[in-house]
């Protein structure tokens, strides 16, 4: 019992490890660290509430190294931060009384819509064209970053997709989209996560071991992310953006 404890761990920690290398840069994390944690026998709502916990650590550590490279807006993060921690506070309470599933249809159509959009507008987010927005502009984007926030909280998967493709419309490049992404998606976390731990769903003889190994994938994903530059983070984008589609489209085949 005791080998087959450590070989559990060791497997989570393999598959945390590479879900933050990619989740440091674009999200998505999630779609390889919430199958790993339901692999290991733990039930579902178990299993999201254990990733929060350790994506939380990885999502800290891939912030921490954005502030450090400079790419990271704090005036406009800043005020930010309350709204998505607050929504997503909103959303991980809400999931106790209604199914998820209601938003999958509307979740897929939107991705579908990133990929497109993103694949075919080449240029985009190369530069930074980002200026002051205007109060309506503005209103606009704090209503997304809500809606994101609660979208967390309520069922997570691609956060960190939606959140850097926010900043992305609003002017940033892709690799100040995904600094500024993870210092919001880390608030989301955090809020999801002490929800979660209220209502007593964390289980941390998984999660600890878990998220110190995502902290090593964070640090080593948001470096190589860093270095490599704009394109690299585009090309990822897109990738898990596809990846995020074609798991929706499978899970309505198996469900059907």
């Amino acid at each position: 019992m005791e080998d087959i404890q450590i070989s559990t761990l060791l497997l989570l920690m393999f598959f945390g490890f590479l879900a933050a290398f990619i989740d440091s840069v674009v999200g998505g994390g999630g779609l390889i660290s919430i199958p790993a944690l339901l692999f290991s026998g733990l039930s579902p709502s178990a299993a999201i509430a254990t990733n929060k916990l350790a994506s939380s650590m990885g999502s800290l550590t891939s912030t921490i190294a954005f502030i450090r490279s400079g790419k990271v807006d704090f005036k406009l993060v800043s005020k930010l931060f309350p709204l998505i921690f607050i929504s997503s506070l909103l959303g991980a309470w809400v999931v106790n009384f209604v199914s998820p599933e209601l938003l999958k249809p509307m979740i897929l159509v939107l991705l579908i819509a990133i990929a497109i959009y993103t694949f075919f507008k080449k240029d985009w987010g190369q530069k930074s064209t980002y200026h002051t927005l205007t109060w309506q502009k503005a209103g606009l984007f704090a209503f997304a970053i809500f809606a994101i926030g609660f979208y967390d909280g309520f069922l997570g998967a691609g956060t960190g997709s939606f959140i850097l493709f926010a900043f992305l419309m609003i002017g940033f490049d892709f690799l100040n989209s995904a600094g500024n992404a993870k210092f919001l998606n880390f608030g989301s976390n955090l809020a999801a996560l002490i929800m979660f731990i209220f209502l007593d769903t964390v289980n941390f003889s998984y999660g600890i071991p878990m998220g110190i190994s995502m902290i090593a994938g964070a640090l080593a994903g948001s470096k190589f992310a860093i270095k490599k530059g704009v394109a690299y983070v585009r090309v990822l984008f897109i990738i898990v953006t596809v990846i995020l589609i074609m798991k929706n489209i499978l899970d309505y085949i198996m469900g059907g």
